[in-house]
């Protein structure tokens, strides 16, 4: 069944949908992706069976639809300026987002720059504050590999952008200004990342980026956006993680959501749902629903950081109150905490694990792997996290699962790496999980959500009664808080992952050259 197919059974079911809910005050629908389980079974129903779909989590899968929105399109004739705030936005290819695991096992989303548009698959990291893209390239990443299965990338250069403008020195989004020669020379930038040599470097320029509006009629618009256009890469950057661009979301005024806020074109905040099937969803000025669990942020001027407090850890059948504070951050895959929470929590959770602790590969970066019994019978011990405030974080997915050849499991991980001085919430910890990363309120939101679903909850307003603002923490870092001292900061970017021979027997892209720089904690700081 071909992809006009597929499109028509989407229909028929939403023409049965609107049916059944004529004369109703709203109209929900559920959205389902082409390749889920859903639309196969339409498939089935429409006498198409053996419906062609890549098995989900493979290569294929993801380069299929990523490869699906990588494709070129003129924006600019549908497009419009960027409309006031109201209802949330996506990007102008829509708002999926894709973990690839051969790309560092981070989320990716397809963007659209410039005019005419040209698209990349870039990196979503929660933990870094500039958008970069490669541009005019000096050293950059293949635009194409092997490794890249169908995927073909391409590069931004502003001289062939209409709509493309440089960004002086004399600008306050320029870092760099002791590095120009004069005030009206392009702004420089450049992030270096302590991991394999790592950075990125080049020069600040503005362009448009193509957004839709993701509530009533769908409808393109133009934000104009800041962002690094990429010339000289080196280290991980160069094909093993991010090697289209990287789009920075955290705190300080050069991200993304930032620059949406100060220009009136989004809410200051913005939602990330993560699938457990490695299939999710962004969204920019979504301030979440009221039936969402919230703790507030602890803001601090020289570390900025989607930072929270976390009173109690509960494994299985004990809880401690060990107190601390934790990044949630979508740039690092799996979850990594210091002494004493990293002991207490693996010590826990092994003494109620059922299976028999076994490293089934010595080149593994967790400590705490078990063998799984002929029955395939995984039984763990659940993990959630309680919040200040007394929300509880549901950790849904802690574990990863290895199997051989078969693909049959032979035994699963705690995917939880140990740290030094910073303790990091990673995609792992949030999959199964709608989290709203709200910045005017300075509250982190979440719940249990299928990503494939609408959220029909009743939102919060975009702009709060400030009676409903919650305190703001105090500025400046605590003693208890290592991370969030002045220093560089923690750029999470995944790295040097290898791909695995055809004669491994372990099947989670892992093989015996695996770098234990897995959920690497990279410093970085313009």
């Amino acid at each position: 069944m071909d992809a006009a197919g597929v499109r028509a059974l989407l229909l028929l079911a939403a023409a049965a949908a609107a049916a059944a809910w004529a004369g109703a005050e709203a109209l929900s629908l559920d959205v389902h992706h082409r390749y889920s389980s859903t639309v196969r079974g339409w498939a089935e129903a429409a006498g198409h069976p053996g419906h062609r779909a890549p098995a989900a989590g493979t290569a294929e899968y993801y380069a299929a639809l990523a490869g699906h929105d990588l494709r070129r399109r003129s924006l600019a004739a549908d497009s419009a300026a960027a409309p006031a705030p109201g209802g949330p936005l996506a990007f102008a290819d829509g708002n999926d987002t894709f973990r690839f695991n051969a790309f560092g096992f981070l989320h990716y989303a397809v963007v659209a720059l410039g005019t005419p548009n040209v698209t990349f698959l870039v990196a979503l990291d929660t933990g870094s504050d500039l958008f970069w893209v490669p541009c005019d390239c000096v050293k950059c990443a293949p635009l194409s590999s092997p490794t890249y299965g169908d995927l073909k990338f391409d590069v931004y250069s502003p001289g062939k952008s209409s709509t493309s403008r440089k960004v002086p020195c004399s600008s306050s989004l320029c870092d760099l200004q002791t590095e120009c020669g004069a005030a009206s020379s392009s702004c420089p930038y450049s992030i270096e990342y302590l991991s394999d040599n790592t950075s990125s470097k080049g020069v600040l320029v503005e362009d448009v980026l193509y957004l839709t509006t993701e509530s009533g009629q769908s409808k393109i618009t133009q934000a104009p956006i800041t962002f690094g256009c990429g010339q000289v890469q080196t280290g991980s950057f160069l094909g093993s993680a991010a090697p289209n661009g990287l789009l920075g979301l955290g705190m300080d005024s050069k991200s993304v959501p930032s620059l949406l806020a100060s220009k009136g074109i989004a809410a200051n905040s913005f939602s990330m749902c993560f699938g457990e099937d490695g299939h999710g969803r962004i969204n920019f000025g979504d301030t979440g629903s009221s039936d969402q669990l919230e703790t507030p942020l602890n803001i601090y001027k020289q570390n900025p950081y989607y930072n929270i407090s976390v009173t109690d850890v509960t494994v299985g059948n004990k809880t401690f109150g060990t107190k601390f504070s934790v990044v949630v951050d979508s740039g690092t895959s799996f979850t990594a905490f210091s002494d004493p929470m990293y002991t207490e929590i693996t010590t826990s959770f092994n003494a109620q694990a059922k299976e028999k602790r076994n490293q089934p590969d010595s080149s593994l970066p967790f400590e705490f792997c078990y063998t799984i019994s002929a029955k395939g019978d995984i039984n763990t011990p659940n993990i959630s996290l309680t919040t200040k405030g007394g929300s509880i974080f549901p950790v849904n997915n802690p574990i990863i699962v290895i199997t051989d050849t078969s693909p049959k499991p032979i035994g699963y991980c705690l995917a939880m790496m140990k740290s030094e001085g910073v303790n990091l919430i990673g995609e792992n910890f949030m999959s199964g999980l709608k989290v709203v990363f709200d910045r005017e309120r300075l509250v982190l939101g979440w719940k249990t959500f299928n990503c494939y679903n609408v959220d029909n909850s009743s939102k919060l307003p975009v702009n709060p009664n400030p009676s409903s603002v919650p305190t703001k923490p105090a500025m400046g870092p605590s003693s208890s808080n290592p991370e969030a001292t002045r220093g560089p900061s923690p750029n999470i970017t995944q790295i040097d992952v290898p791909q695995p021979s055809s004669s491994s027997s372990i099947q989670w892209h892992l093989n015996g050259s695996l770098i234990v720089a897995i959920a690497l904690l990279c410093l970085a700081s313009l």
